[in-house]
């Protein structure tokens, strides 16, 4: 079902934006060995602690700093992981919202136009309020319960209007590190973990997590190839919020004791959250003629089976914070067909 893929060229010089989100830090350290001094990414101005080589401070959404970077570095392709998706701070600040995850993706469409870049850009699973069955097509009507849900959907309009020769992958939630320990649906779990605090997820928000080890392949084909239109790129795996944290508190090792479920609707208004919005990859998996997505985890055995699953600890499967980084950060089969 899953086979290597050939080497792939992605038109260089490449600039990634929202390095730091955990698919655009994943990416930069992935595109930055692939293609070593010819990859920048940007990233917010005012989050100063992301720094490194190809590195940049400039918003999406500053048109004239962002033209002025292409003019200097004429980018042939861009790899688009921006996006504000802080929930509560959408819902707070719509016109933020607006800004980053809409007026951002229309200066890049100028830019991307007028150098002839190719154009690969991260949409999510969030589009959908999941109040269906989940297992969406990319023909499923779009009807977000968030602002930053909203956003999103106008950004994949707008490129859907402007530049049709571009890609969209909506993706779900990507499992890999960040570059401060609390980008990610992992890191926020286990940072409560960590210091014995409570951790509450959501038995009915369900998501299609994926590797950020197997995603960023996947960014590269697409960036090669000439793949247009809109993709569904969610795992094979569905997992809601409460399982995921499940497998994180067993993997890590910590005290079962700190984790509890609840419904959405015991989560009060503040921000709207969504319910099973798993998609069908299918329409991805057919143009590629591969799945290039292992389950995440990729291990049957750290698959929930009952909520109390948690508390199951064994003497020949001790958790720890290496065990988990090593098969929940990373894809243990990163090195083969991923």
């Amino acid at each position: 079902m899953f086979r290597r893929t050939a080497p792939t060229t992605i038109p260089l010089p490449l600039l990634i934006t929202g390095a730091a989100g955990v698919a655009g830090y994943n990416a930069l350290e992935y595109f930055r060995t692939r293609c070593p001094g010819q990859v920048v990414a940007i990233r917010q101005r005012d989050n100063w602690r992301l720094t490194g080589p190809g590195v940049v401070a400039c918003n999406a959404e500053d048109e004239t700093g962002l033209a002025q970077l292409f003019a200097e570095h004429r980018f042939a392709s861009v790899l688009d992981c921006a996006g504000n998706c802080a929930l509560k701070s959408c819902e707070l600040d719509p016109a933020m919202a607006w800004r980053i995850n809409v007026e951002g993706v229309r200066n890049l469409i100028g830019l991307v136009k007028q150098y002839e870049a190719r154009f690969v850009h991260l949409s999510i699973d969030l589009v959908f309020s999941g109040t269906a069955e989940g297992g969406h097509v990319e023909t499923d009507p779009t009807d977000p319960v968030t602002v930053y849900g909203k956003t999103m959907v106008a950004a994949e309009e707008l490129i859907e209007a402007e530049l049709p020769e571009a890609c969209v992958l909506r993706i779900s939630l990507p499992m890999g590190i960040s570059f401060n320990g609390h980008a990610g649906a992992i890191d926020w779990i286990q940072s409560r973990f960590k210091k014995s605090r409570p951790a509450t997820l959501y038995f009915d928000e369900v998501r299609t997590p994926t590797y950020t080890d197997c995603l960023n392949p996947l960014c590269e084909t697409m960036l090669a190839g000439d793949w247009s239109g809109l993709f569904h790129a969610g795992g094979p795996r569905p997992l809601s919020l409460y399982e995921i944290a499940q497998i994180v508190n067993r993997v890590g090792g910590y005290d079962p004791r700190h984790l509890h479920g609840c419904p959405r609707i015991a989560a009060g208004p503040m921000p709207p959250r969504a319910g099973n919005v798993t998609m069908n990859s299918s329409k991805l998996t057919q143009a590629l003629g591969y799945q290039p997505f292992h389950a995440w985890p990729y291990d049957e055995r750290w698959v929930p089976t009952h909520p109390e699953w948690h508390f199951e600890r064994t003497a020949n499967e001790p958790g720890s914070a290496a065990l988990l980084e090593e098969v929940l950060y990373r894809n243990p089969r990163r090195s083969g067909e991923c």
